[in-house]
């Protein structure tokens, strides 16, 4: 999956979302704005929960933890300082993760993580393979 622009890979990662969350029995809701630190609202069984989603085209598999914007792209906040409860990753295989912001929240500080849909060999970096789900 190739993205051409950051609108590209945000449309994909939402969209994805949507498909995964949809299909898996939960009712999903989008926000007017986007002035919020979730891209998403989830419920199921009566639990709602919020949900930032991410997408990746680099052949590393990095997902940035970081929120940029502005004409100099400059770093004004992280996802891990805000109240979410997912982190939803798509990579440009179309392999998707649903991380438990808490899980993450474990390895701070961190700016990225690289998802990897095996263990690796050194035990080193986040345990992603441990969240990915199928469409």
């Amino acid at each position: 999956m190739l993205f051409e622009t950051n609108k590209d890979k945000g449309r994909a990662g939402m969209s994805f979302a949507i498909a995964y969350f949809g299909s898996n029995g939960y009712t999903v809701s989008v926000p007017l704005n986007d002035t919020q630190w979730y891209d998403l609202i989830i419920e199921k069984d009566g639990i709602f929960q919020t949900v930032q989603c991410k997408a990746t085209g680099s052949q590393n598999n990095t997902i940035s933890l970081r929120n940029c914007g502005g004409t100099k792209g400059k770093e004004y906040d992280n996802v891990l300082n805000h109240n979410l409860d997912l982190l939803f990753c798509l990579n440009s295989k179309q392999e998707l993760f649903v991380i438990p912001i808490q899980d993450l929240k474990q390895y701070i500080p961190r700016s990225q993580i690289t998802l990897n849909t095996n263990k690796p060999l050194n035990n080193q970096g986040f345990p992603s393979y441990k969240y990915q789900v199928q469409l």
